[in-house]
């Protein structure tokens, strides 16, 4: 069954910024590229940490709220006072930028690429390689692309790998049907205990946001075998003579 990577759907010329990037530099960078965020590296491209445009406004709001020839002790503030004045003094990448990145690798799946994004309310992930340096960069709209295929699509490629060549399912066992990336499964399994391998494997199919389940077998392999009380053969004696 063909499972979709990062590394097949990232791209490989990356703006990076670095840590003494200068904010206006890094503003220029996502003005020019018409992009959200840039991933920080160091001198040996190992990303460091992420800086967006929502980080630039910010910075911005917090400098106007500052009061000017007014001083506050750091003790006396709050964390996110404290952290609005290191925002609103900030000048480099390094200073502004979210860290520890959240990074992908360009083997994992698409789909825990995308359980990533969602978790950690991203739009784009760094892709590094074993040594965390650069090497690309996904973002919400290059998964997006995996996961608009047709519901025929999906529905052949439910039939083709998981039932027939995964699970070597006769043809007609288990009728699929696919509506929005919703696919459902019908019919009769030899053993119960293959269905929650075939709805898991379905779950698996690039595209697939949902799965019905309306599977059910002939033979319960699931429960342990029924154990017959022993019986013992009574014994008659014949009265003696």
């Amino acid at each position: 069954m063909k499972t979709r990577k990062v590394g097949e759907v990232m791209t490989g010329e990356v703006n990076a910024a670095r840590r003494e990037t200068p904010l206006k530099d890094v503003a220029r960078l996502l003005d020019r590229h018409r992009i959200s965020g840039l991933p920080v590296v160091d001198d040996d491209d190992k990303v460091v940490g992420v800086i967006s445009g929502t980080d630039l406004i910010r910075r911005q709001a917090a400098q106007a709220v500052r009061t000017p020839g007014r001083r506050f002790r750091l003790s006396a503030l709050r964390r996110k006072a404290r952290r609005a004045t290191a925002e609103a003094r900030a000048t480099t990448a390094g200073h502004l930028m979210s860290t520890p990145a959240i990074t992908v690798h360009p083997e994992q799946r698409v789909a825990d690429a995308a359980r990533v994004m969602e978790q950690h309310h991203v739009e784009r992930l760094p892709v590094v390689d074993e040594e965390d340096r650069l090497i690309g960069i996904v973002t919400r709209r290059d998964l997006l692309r995996v996961f608009l295929r047709s519901d025929e699509e999906i529905r052949q490629e439910v039939i083709d790998e998981v039932l027939t060549r995964a699970m070597c399912l006769p043809p007609h066992t288990v009728i699929v049907s696919v509506r929005d990336g919703v696919t459902t499964l019908e019919g009769r399994m030899e053993h119960r205990s293959d269905i929650p391998l075939v709805v898991q494997l379905v779950w698996k199919v690039d595209g697939v946001v949902g799965v019905m389940n309306s599977l059910t077998f002939r033979i319960d392999d699931t429960r342990p075998p029924e154990k017959h009380p022993s019986r013992r053969i009574a014994h008659y004696w014949l009265p003696e003579r």
